[in-house]
């Protein structure tokens, strides 16, 4: 990455432009991982606690919809709980975007963990949004709370300096999770009309551009829940990506010119971090 770029994001996050988007593998910059860093990891968890279908095995929304049909929800909400109940430390990362000088407005982490949260807690000034599913929360789309954890109203995230947007849910506070098919059916029937996306992430979104990190795009449920996340944005985005992206990967970034910067994600965070810094925030946390 060029150091024009690099001050070119540190600039936009900064000063707020830039809307950082938080995939499983950004916990992969801690050594050691407490919770499962990606959706193959985390249907393994599943799956060995119970027997699944073996063309579904390594499907994890269709092994937690096994799971949801034939052990009951209960069982899934408690699978989950347990692949979650470890806490990561936040990383170098987490801590460098929680300790801006100016708070970023928004940050959206799509993974079940409460890491980015966990950065946070210092800070009274932000409260998280998180999806919930419509299987326990009836004609619900997202719960909102305060940064001390406590239930709050839609008309308080007006006030946060900071949004967690958490879409998939999040282990804490209540143990929210969509990760079967019927709870992305529930979410993607409606999203394309953007019911399920809050208005203040609505309004935050617009006109500014998307920071991906450890993130991919590899099957239509990523996808959709980025271009739907993004809809009204700017016209340029950034993901950091090692791997050379399959050619549906290919097709979504190009289609939402979302430039690929092709190095591993803990260079690319010390880069835009610098070294020094990097190793003060990671101390600080």
């Amino acid at each position: 990455m060029s150091s024009t770029l690099a001050e070119q994001i540190r600039t936009g996050l900064e000063n707020g432009q830039i809307i950082p988007y938080l995939g499983p593998e950004v916990l992969k910059l801690e050594a050691a991982l407490a919770v499962p860093g990606s959706p193959e990891l985390l249907v393994e968890q599943i799956t060995a606690k119970v027997t699944v279908p073996h063309k579904i095995r390594n499907n994890l929304t269709a092994a937690c919809q096994y799971v949801e049909n034939f052990k009951h929800r209960k069982t899934l909400v408690s699978f989950m709980s347990d692949a979650f109940q470890g806490k990561p430390a936040p990383t170098f990362l987490h801590n460098y975007l929680a300790s801006m000088a100016k708070p970023l407005p928004l940050i959206v982490d799509v993974w079940y963990d409460s890491t980015m949260a966990t950065a946070l807690q210092g800070r009274t000034n932000f409260g998280q949004i998180q999806g919930v599913s419509r299987a326990e929360h009836f004609n619900e789309w997202v719960h909102y709370y305060n940064a001390d954890n406590t239930p709050a109203e839609e008309s308080a995230a007006a006030q946060w300096g900071t949004i967690l947007y958490k879409p998939l849910g999040s282990i804490a506070p209540d143990k929210n999770f969509i990760v079967s098919d019927s709870d992305y059916v529930e979410v993607l029937t409606e999203i394309d009309i953007q019911t399920p996306i809050p208005e203040v992430v609505q309004q935050l979104r617009t006109g500014r551009q998307f920071l991906f990190l450890g993130c991919r795009f590899r099957n239509q449920l990523e996808r959709s829940f980025a271009r739907q996340i993004m809809k009204r944005s700017s016209d340029k985005h950034w993901a950091v990506l090692l791997e050379e992206p399959t050619r549906n990967e290919l097709r979504f970034m190009l289609e939402q010119n979302i430039e690929p910067i092709k190095i591993p994600l803990d260079e690319f965070a010390e880069q835009l971090i610098g070294n020094t810094l990097a190793e003060s925030v990671a101390a600080v946390g």
